[in-house]
């Protein structure tokens, strides 16, 4: 709900002052207690106010199809470590920096939203968030040129700033802008940041693990924790083990005890289908458990799983990709890959769909505790990286 601005005798006139629900309020304050510090706990609780009533007021009156990016699960292995939340639409990406500070003198933003090419923003919004009185008040924004170009970087805490004189302070102005143009968006020059290897990645993560590190993203050098953050499915390690919580991503655990709770939040789940591996008659037939995940992709919706075909004494893993409607194919184009954990190819780790055939898939045998990345192109909505454990 938009609130009167001229209530607010300390507001410009073109500031935009949205109400908090209590409900909202509540429940921000609820998930704030699943993390790993009270500071991060306080962080996510002014980004997830931030985010849900600017989400709710881009919506109604500004971009119906906005979005979180990557996906609403990820949301907290980000506010874990770091201020902001990305939101999505039309192409165009917004990023929302929250902020209890009366003094509005600059917009402060956090590298990880600037230097990373994969999260940066074209669109920067400066958001005060006031818990106590229950409003969220946006008083500007700033492009990535702008940000990149006029503001000024401190490494003391790895942050870009903007004086407040340079940012565009009607945001009246980016409504109309998109109205306009909902298609432009400049792009961004930002160079690749080397990929960790596996076992620095593991040793950075043992190490910021330890919740005496309050601020991880300020202990180790830029580049190493650019590429650690990076990784969706290593942030999300970072964030697990920050909490104490036991592996969450093994597929062998999924098979004996069910999918966990937070792979089941991003729509992992224990499916039974019958098997006739090793009978010798149909009435020996077994129903296997296999892993399946649903994927929408350019307006459809398609199945991932993950089956174990046991040969001997190893096992086998097909990761196999259908059409989820009876009788529709995979289209020409499409791409099942499979990396490494720190992102490698290996020996026929892709199939790809020439014409439209009724399936995809890549067997591969697995060393135990190995890790699996798996993409699909054209790449998934809500997509964000996980490393499944074998």
């Amino acid at each position: 709900m938009t609130a009167n601005a001229a209530l607010f005798t300390f507001a410009s006139p073109t500031d935009l002052i949205l109400e908090i629900p209590a409900n909202v309020q509540n429940q921000a304050y609820l998930h704030s207690q699943s993390f790993s510090h009270p500071s991060s706990g306080y962080q996510a609780y002014l980004n997830e106010l931030c985010l849900n009533v600017v989400l709710a007021w881009l919506q109604a009156d500004f971009a119906p199809q906005a979005k979180v990016s990557p996906n609403i699960n990820a949301l907290a292995s980000f506010w874990e470590l770091v201020n902001g939340t990305a939101i999505v639409s039309d192409g165009i990406r917004f990023i929302l920096v929250p902020s209890e500070a009366m003094d509005l003198s600059e917009l402060r933003v956090p590298q990880e939203w600037v230097d990373i090419s994969s999260l940066a923003g074209d669109y920067y919004l400066a958001v005060q968030v006031e818990p106590d009185e229950a409003y969220v008040r946006i008083w500007g924004y700033c492009s990535y040129e702008q940000l990149k170009n006029q503001g000024s970087y401190d490494a003391s805490d790895r942050t870009y700033s903007l004086d407040a004189v340079d940012i565009i302070s009607d945001i009246n102005v980016l409504t109309l802008a998109r109205q306009l143009c909902p298609q432009e968006s400049t792009p961004k020059v930002i160079p690749q940041l080397a990929t960790l290897p596996q076992e620095q990645a593991q040793n950075l993560i043992s190490r910021l693990a330890k919740k005496e590190i309050i601020t991880p993203r300020l202990a180790i050098p830029w580049t190493l924790w650019g590429a650690l953050i990076e990784h969706g499915g290593w942030r999300q390690s970072l964030y697990q083990r920050r909490l104490g919580l036991p592996e969450q991503w093994s597929v062998i655990q999924w098979l004996q005890n069910g999918v966990s709770q937070l792979a089941e939040n991003v729509g992992w789940g224990n499916l039974m289908q019958l098997s006739a591996a090793g009978a010798r008659s149909v009435e020996e037939t077994q129903p296997q458990t296999i892993l399946s995940r649903q994927l929408a992709i350019a307006g459809q919706t398609y199945e991932l799983r993950i089956i174990p075909q046991n040969e001997g004494e190893s096992t086998i893993w097909r990761f196999e990709l259908r059409n989820a409607a009876v009788g529709a194919a995979i289209p020409g184009g499409f791409k099942l890959r499979l990396l490494t954990e720190d992102l490698q190819s290996f020996p026929n780790n892709e199939d790809i769909a020439i014409t439209a055939v009724e399936q995809l898939f890549v067997e591969v045998a697995l060393e135990p505790g190995e890790g699996i990345v798996w993409e699909v192109e054209p790449k998934s909505e809500n997509y964000d990286r996980e490393i499944l454990r074998f």
